[in-house]
């Protein structure tokens, strides 16, 4: 009986490949509509060899031509639309041969942006995670690594630049205006780190000297007239590039390393072995265009990309189920690096919070959603759609704990053992628990349900004060509620850093274990009622269930020398009054003036302390959410905030002007997150008499930071001069694809104002907007995603109407680009924690989608699983 139930793939049934390839040669005839692919594979036995058993490759959206074997034809074959079943092997397979296939596939058409595409006339590739099966037939799974050579031809006018892994060989002029180059990747490596570039391509380049002394040549490969902006994104790089030799022990190991910038891009970036493919918004940036966040996203992710050369290229995944295992180590490396780069202590605190902000905005409601999952998924059915915060963040969040735990050196040591172990391989999650535990002789096992529990533990804190025998007792008591297929968990291994405060300060941070389902811990010489500060720095990625009184938040919030529980003990504060419909008290806002007006505190960490908890993470705190009362008491307390300091928000916006060229150092770019911080509040305060203000703050600008807080400041609050400005803004920038993405998604993110909300009807007319792209994420991003995923209180309407221009738009994106489309799937997965209206209209959406009958199976899975189907 034939079934449409999608296709279910489990780690368990994981099984070696039957053949493996030792040296990969291709031969890529580059042409928009239709490019000709020429293999060459040696073949050999793999782990899990049967003789007599068919090779079975696979491909997608191809043309196939001809098969040989052995440099002879070969006409034993099944093909379908997904397969190439070769049968009548020499040998029956027991020895190494030869396969030669000649494909065609057509770049021109592949909306998908996986595999080969063309953009703005220039070749890309995507082949993270199944995208090389859209260039040839192969065995598409990444333990079978092989060396490579590529040819790439191409019309010399059209593509005067060709790029592919590894290290260039040599280049040759062929007839009719056609050139080639061949390059060689002297290390194995999976088929989804093949990349190649060719197109109208200018560089900036550099050459440094490694540790061990060598010469590397680095470049960033852009469009003709972006060169300018590539200068942060090269001190980046080179600033990785040392900071991992100097923190690892890990040196670049090719000749050359290279980076590449597109505008239709599916992700962030993509870590090609030694050819990285980026979306242009992490890597283009000047003062004029980019704002601060913008510098620090780039100077991020080209860390990010770059690492991945040890922890993802170096080093790969046995299978897709691993994926944590290269994503999450790396994340929590170029969050380390990040940090060091801030320069300080407070900048690694401001750090620590703004990666901790991302994982309980995202990550926790993923975590409590129906797509929770493990870091190491035991299911999937679309690969696509497990490049999630689950993987990426609290994967991170799981790495950092071997720190925390093992301490900086030890976990070092792990490190090393683990390349030393593994380089050259492709392995598991497990392979990496167990080099730290024997590099340190220690015992993890229980450190393995991290792996394979999916849901954030919840740990419950009593405390008890005993004054007759000077004792502090502790009871931690953790529970982690049931998730998709995961109905009961076994007790996690948590570290939990703690300190008690008191008058005298004598009390020095723990660090507590918490391994069985409830541990008490007595505290002996405290000599009156301390002020617990628990989960230091975050030192897991736990819920605390600790209903601490205000009184001690307060003292917190005042002054606990851990700058992650200062500034959590004011979010703790703030939350509770929100949800209680409360407006902050006098004592909070005199916590409030004192945090704006101590000299000792970072900028930047007092931009933090006084930004509220955004309306998606106050859903998560509720057991019913009604989306528009959450949006009126949140801003009704930050208008509060606004108002009674309307003159320390003054006296900031003087002082934290930074005059002179602009700078995009951590210091700097403090001190304009909390003057642009004081702006907002100044138009939350009183939009008439402060409007003026930050017009002529967009007039003056010499940089983007300033220019757009000044544009967001009047637009967010309905100021009659923000159409204006809007209007200015798109004329300025017009040519800045980057910067037009940044006009539209600040105007589908604008809340209601006064009670009124046009928000929808604008963003459709933005969709109708010359300039708007459906088949460019960057732009769908800006203007739908922002709508649906940034803009709650519009969205949420009681009538329904975001929810059906949410279902239209998933329809309309589906065919065009599934794995984008999904990603805006996921804005409705909740629908079960709202209130009535709302939970009705949003199941109505879902159940829209999921009719459709041409769904892709990245969809289709999103929806699903939101529906319980």
């Amino acid at each position: 009986m034939k079934t449409d139930l999608p296709q279910s793939f489990r780690r368990l049934e994981y099984r070696p490949p039957i053949y493996t390839f030792d040296q990969v040669e291709l031969d890529i005839a580059l042409d928009p509509v239709r490019t000709i692919v020429k293999s060459r594979l040696e073949v050999l036995p793999g782990q899990g060899f049967e003789v007599g058993a068919p090779l079975v490759l696979v491909g997608q959206e191809l043309e196939f031509i001809s098969l040989r074997i052995n440099g002879q034809a070969h006409r034993q074959f099944e093909l379908t639309p997904e397969t190439l079943t070769i049968q009548g092997l020499p040998n029956d397979g027991k020895d190494v041969f030869t396969v030669e296939i000649i494909c065609v596939c057509a770049p021109e058409k592949n909306t998908s942006l996986m595999g080969l595409y063309v953009s703005n006339g220039n070749f890309f590739t995507q082949c993270e995670a199944e995208g090389f099966r859209k260039i040839t037939y192969f065995l598409d799974r990444p333990d079978v690594m092989a060396r490579y050579r590529v040819t790439l031809r191409a019309r010399e006018s059209e593509c005067p630049v060709l790029l592919s892994n590894g290290n260039l060989l040599g280049t040759e002029q062929l007839p009719h205006g056609w050139h080639s180059a061949t390059w060689e990747d002297p290390f194995p490596k999976p088929s989804y780190l093949f990349a190649l570039v060719a197109g109208k391509l200018e560089c900036i380049e550099e050459t440094i000297t490694t540790s061990s002394g060598a010469k590397k040549l680095l470049q960033i490969w852009v469009e003709p007239h972006d060169l300018p902006k590539t200068r942060h994104a090269m001190d980046s790089l080179i600033a990785s590039i040392h900071w991992d030799e100097k923190r690892f022990g890990l040196e670049l190991d090719l000749e050359r390393f290279m980076i590449v910038a597109v505008g239709d891009f599916n992700m962030g970036a993509m870590e090609n072995k030694g050819l990285n493919i980026f979306n242009t918004k992490f890597v283009l940036a000047q003062p004029e265009t980019a704002t601060d966040a913008d510098f620090a996203n780039i100077e991020s992710v080209v860390a990010h990309e770059y690492f991945h050369n040890w922890t993802g290229n170096r080093v790969t995944c046995q299978d897709w189920f691993q994926l944590s295992l290269k994503e999450g180590l790396t994340v929590f490396r170029d969050q380390e690096f990040s940090a060091d780069q801030m320069g300080s202590e407070s900048g690694r605190a401001v750090k620590r919070i703004e990666d901790v902000r991302l994982l309980r905005q995202l990550q926790f409601p993923e975590d409590a959603g129906p797509m929770a999952h493990p870091i190491r998924p035991d299911e999937y059915q679309e690969i696509n759609n497990f490049y999630t915060v689950t993987v990426y963040e609290k994967g991170s969040e799981v790495v950092r704990m071997y720190q925390t735990l093992l301490g900086k050196d030890g976990f070092r040591k792990g490190m090393d053992l683990y390349f030393k172990r593994h380089d050259g391989q492709a392995v598991t999650c497990d392979d990496f628990l167990a080099a730290m535990a024997d590099a340190n002789n220690r015992d993890l096992s229980q450190f393995r349900n991290w792996y394979s529990q999916a849901g954030t533990p919840r740990v419950k804190v009593q405390e008890q004060y005993d004054a007759v025998n000077k004792q502090f007792h502790l009871t931690l008591t953790q529970s982690c509620g049931p998730s998709p297929g995961q109905p009961e968990k076994k007790p996690f291994h948590i570290p939990l850093k703690m300190r008690l405060i008191t008058a005298g300060n004598d009390q020095a941070e723990q660090l507590l274990e918490l391994t069985q389902a409830s541990q008490t811990w007595t505290f002996d010489g405290i000599e009156e009622r301390p002020v617990l500060s628990i989960n230091r720095n975050f030192s897991a990625p736990v819920n605390l269930d600790f209903e601490q009184s205000e009184a001690d938040l307060l003292t917190l919030f005042n002054g606990d020398d851990d700058p992650f529980n200062r500034w959590e003990a004011g979010q703790k504060l703030a939350m509770r009054m929100i949800l209680n419909h409360r407006l902050p008290d006098a004592k909070l806002i005199e916590a409030y003036r004192n945090v704006l007006l101590d000299p000792n505190l970072d900028p930047a960490f007092k931009d933090l302390a006084l930004t509220l908890p955004v309306e998606t993470y106050l859903y998560e705190q509720c057991s019913s959410v009604d989306p528009q009362q959450i949006f009126t008491a949140r801003r009704a307390f930050r208008q509060e905030i606004a108002k009674q300091l309307q003159l320390e928000w003054a006296a900031l916006y003087q002082q934290m002007q930074t005059p002179g060229p602009f700078q995009p150092d951590a210091v700097s770019a403090g001190k304009r997150a909390l003057k642009n911080l004081a702006l907002s509040m100044l138009l939350d305060a009183d939009v008439t008499t402060w409007a003026p203000m930050a017009v002529n703050q967009y007039r003056i600008a010499d940089n983007m930071t300033d220019r757009y807080a000044a544009l967001a400041a009047l637009v967010m609050n309905g100021a009659k001069a923000a159409q204006e400005c809007l209007v200015d803004f798109f004329s300025r920038f017009a040519k800045e694809p980057l910067v037009i993405d940044k006009w539209f998604a600040l105007q589908s993110s604008r809340p209601p104002v006064d009670g009124l909300d046009l928000t929808l009807v604008d963003v459709k007319r933005l969709r109708e907007h010359p300039a708007f792209k459906l088949n460019n994420p960057n732009r769908v991003r800006s203007v739908i995603h922002a709508f649906c995923s940034n803009n709650p209180a519009s969205f949420h309407q009681a009538d329904g109407s975001g929810y059906e221009f949410w279902a239209d738009s998933v329809l309309a994106l589906d065919p065009i680009n599934p794995q984008v489309a999904a990603r805006l799937a996921r804005a409705l997965d909740r629908w079960r924690l709202f209130a009535q209206p709302y939970q009705n209209k949003m199941k109505a959406a879902l159940e829209k989608v999921a009719a459709c009958q041409t769904l892709s199976p990245d969809v289709k899975e999103v929806v699903g699983k939101a529906l319980g189907n």
